[in-house]
């Protein structure tokens, strides 16, 4: 019999499988990892800390074919922290290869750099002038996530 944690594993294989077939992606074990990874945290995540994550087991070139193609296919999104680092998080179910629905607030914490979407915080809709087109729109909220703020309260 599996465990909790075995079956819960199992569920998440084959909701990635899933993900990467109606993507038309061939499943692959390092797409795999980094959807294991990506949507254990519940912040974004950038290459570097990903590549220390997976080890010697995906290639660094391979890990930017895997983190833009999951970009370009509406799977993962990608934020810019505090200091420039690209980072990714899940897309919704509702994004795909031709338009990402991200239109949220993204709070970076000023003190660690992590990054939390507010999926609760929708940008509203912008009426552009005729003959502009619109790529992307980005709000970030700034300042200290939780646990950076109970660390400044103690001291």
């Amino acid at each position: 019999m599996l465990t909790a944690t075995a079956k819960e594993q199992r569920v998440a294989e084959e909701k990635f499988i899933r993900l990467l077939r109606q993507n038309k992606l061939k499943v692959t074990q390092p797409r795999l990892r980094v959807l294991h990874i990506v949507s254990a945290k519940d912040t974004a995540i950038s290459q570097p800390e990903l590549e220390k994550l997976l080890g010697d087991s995906v290639d660094r070139v391979t890990l930017y074919r895997v983190l833009a193609t999951f970009e370009e296919k509406g799977i993962l999104h990608k934020i810019f922290d505090l200091h420039g680092t690209a980072t990714y998080a899940l897309c919704s179910t509702d994004c795909d290869e031709h338009h990402h629905h991200d239109e949220h607030v993204h709070f970076i914490c000023s003190s660690c750099n992590s990054i939390y979407c507010l999926n609760d915080f929708k940008i509203p809709k912008i009426s552009l002038p005729d003959g502009y087109q619109l790529h992307s729109i980005g709000v970030n909220a700034v300042g200290l996530c939780a646990q950076c703020k109970s660390l400044t309260e103690k001291n």
